[in-house]
């Protein structure tokens, strides 16, 4: 076994989860990644992953590696930016244990993440969010299910992977009707219910039954529904959604429904840095893009402005004889 494994190894049991105390998605984030990595290099080197040395996984092979994920398995610039990022956490590490790589190791942390050109996020109207709600049929139990899972996702903005970790126990219709979760970073926060919410969320809990350590949300068999599952679901609804052709035109996906709540939210009038402790995050910059993506917040504030005094013209052709001089 080379050096490689162990310190493989020890990355993930060592810094990853006993030091950083890592979040269960950012080890499987970073187990795919490496894994990847792994059996690229395999294919390029034609040694086992197990054998590989710590000094063939250089900077070249890891931008074949990077390039092989754009160009082979069509991931985008942010992907290949976070397989990088990962690559070079454990490089980082690595570079403690094995000082005798440690020009091979700055090479491959010098390799900057590449720059993408970021676009308007992606939300839902009003009557695009009563058309996706409507879709789900509440004639049937996974409708009804479906139906409470939109709702809340659209009126919290959480997060898919903080939707499907729901228990009942999560939800409080009395007074102060909220919702409590563990989000990203593992910060504990809640966040307030409408009486519309409250209201479906009570029937659907009589109807769910279950213990409260139960999922909010389970499939028919009482498992929670996979990221995946949800998907498929929001999906299926907005193609179902007749009513409302712009719908179509949209790639819908859980983080839609998460901007949807947020720009609903700052089109209201409340501040983004209230928006952003209740999406949870970490820094209040990230909330800047709901400014750029509300074309109502800037048609208001063009309103406030004074318009120049400026009048519109006619082109008048000059005197022939002096176009003619002018052409010379």
């Amino acid at each position: 076994m080379s050096a490689l494994a162990p310190t493989l190894q020890a990355f993930f049991t060592d810094r990853l989860i006993r030091q950083r105390q890592a979040s269960p998605q950012t080890i499987a984030a970073y187990r795919d990644t490496l894994r990847l990595l792994l059996a690229f290099a395999a294919g390029r080197t034609a040694t086992e992953p197990s054998r590989l040395d710590l000094g063939e996984i250089d900077a070249l092979l890891v931008g074949a590696f990077l390039d092989h994920l754009e160009r082979d398995r069509g991931n985008g610039i942010r992907t290949r930016n976070a397989r990088l990022a990962a690559i070079r956490s454990l490089f980082r590490f690595a570079a403690l244990r094995h000082p005798e790589h440690a020009e091979s190791i700055g090479r491959v942390l010098a390799i900057p993440p590449k720059r993408f050109s970021r676009g308007l996020v992606t939300f839902l109207a009003d009557r695009e969010v009563e058309a996706l709600l409507g879709a789900a049929d509440r004639t049937t139990w996974t409708g009804r299910r479906d139906h409470a899972l939109l709702l809340l996702a659209v009126q919290t903005g959480l997060r898919v992977s903080e939707l499907i970790g729901l228990r009942g126990a999560d939800i409080h219709l009395g007074t102060g009707a909220h919702v409590s979760c563990r989000g990203k970073g593992r910060k504990e926060r809640i966040t307030p219910l409408t009486r519309a919410t409250v209201a479906v969320l009570r029937v659907w809990l009589a109807e769910r039954g279950g213990a409260p350590i139960d999922p909010l949300f389970p499939t028919s068999t009482g498992t929670p529904l996979s990221r995946d599952a949800v998907e498929r679901r929001i999906a299926k609804y907005a193609a179902a959604a007749a009513a409302c052709p712009s719908l179509r035109t949209k790639r819908i996906s859980p983080h839609v429904l998460r901007h949807t709540a947020a720009m609903r939210l700052l089109q209201a009038g409340v501040d983004t840095s209230v928006i952003a402790l209740w999406l949870g995050h970490e820094h209040v910059d990230t909330t800047q893009i709901y400014l750029h993506a509300d074309l109502t917040l800037k048609e208001r504030a063009i309103a406030r402005t004074a318009e120049p005094n400026v009048r519109p013209g006619r082109y008048r052709p000059s005197d022939t004889l002096l176009a003619f001089l002018d052409g010379l």
